[in-house]
């Protein structure tokens, strides 16, 4: 895990956060453990709804890993959304995780910036998005286009990742005035074209693992595991 402040794509970054997941926690004790904001949400169904955000029965850390365990119990799939950083909101940043997942299908992670007050106007940056079964796909939420329920994205057309992530991978988001980056493995994937939809308000890290959205539930007999070793947030200096 990175420690300590860096200077990354021409700017200065001060560590804000980091978590190297030391400390075991069993099913149901990583809130315990690590404070009440990394088992995140709980009992609400998730983006999909075909999914119930169930900490308790997904959520463990061992070996240095946080480990989700997705899988059906009662006829719901279950699903987990860790808040890093106890809630605190942030305006720009620089964002990086490693991880991998096994071939889940029908479950998709959407680790996303979202803003502190919920508004979802201000906008959305996600990295790393996807199906558990494919590669990843970057995407930031245009701040002030909401309409209809719906929101106009950047870039337009999606980009991605060059691997699935079947094996361990680091994808980092660069938040700036005016700019989002997105990098797997340190290779750029893609960037905001329109400076002006880029958000400029505070917004926390969540680590949001959901049902896919389109098609059907996961079948019942789909169960496996989604791996974080490490995270850190910077905050941005110049």
């Amino acid at each position: 895990m990175p420690v300590g402040d860096i200077q990354a794509e021409g700017h200065s970054w001060s560590q804000v956060f980091a978590q190297d997941f030391n400390s075991p926690a069993a099913l149901g004790k990583v809130g315990d453990v690590y404070g009440q904001s990394m088992a995140g949400y709980d009992g609400y169904t998730d983006t999909s709804g075909k999914g119930t955000y169930t900490p308790g029965s997904v959520l463990s850390v061992s070996e240095g890993k946080l480990d989700y365990y997705l899988h059906t119990e009662g006829g719901r799939p279950r699903v987990a959304a860790p808040v890093l950083n106890d809630y605190a909101g942030q305006t720009y940043g620089r964002y990086s995780i490693r991880f991998r997942a096994d071939d889940l299908p029908g479950y998709k992670i959407a680790f996303l910036l979202w803003p502190s007050s919920d508004n979802w106007n201000e906008g959305e940056i996600d990295w790393p998005e996807g199906d558990l079964n494919g590669p990843m796909s970057p995407a930031s939420a245009v701040k002030g286009t909401l309409s209809g329920g719906a929101m106009k994205f950047d870039p337009p057309a999606r980009v991605h990742s060059s691997t699935d992530s079947s094996d361990w991978h680091v994808a980092t988001t660069e938040w700036t005035p005016g700019s989002v980056k997105w990098f797997w493995d340190g290779a750029l994937v893609g960037q905001t074209s329109l400076s002006s939809g880029v958000p400029t308000t505070p917004f926390r890290w969540t680590l949001q693992a959901e049902t896919a959205i389109g098609g059907p539930a996961p079948a019942t007999n789909v169960a496996g595991h989604l791996q974080v070793d490490w995270a850190v947030q910077y905050a941005y200096k110049k």
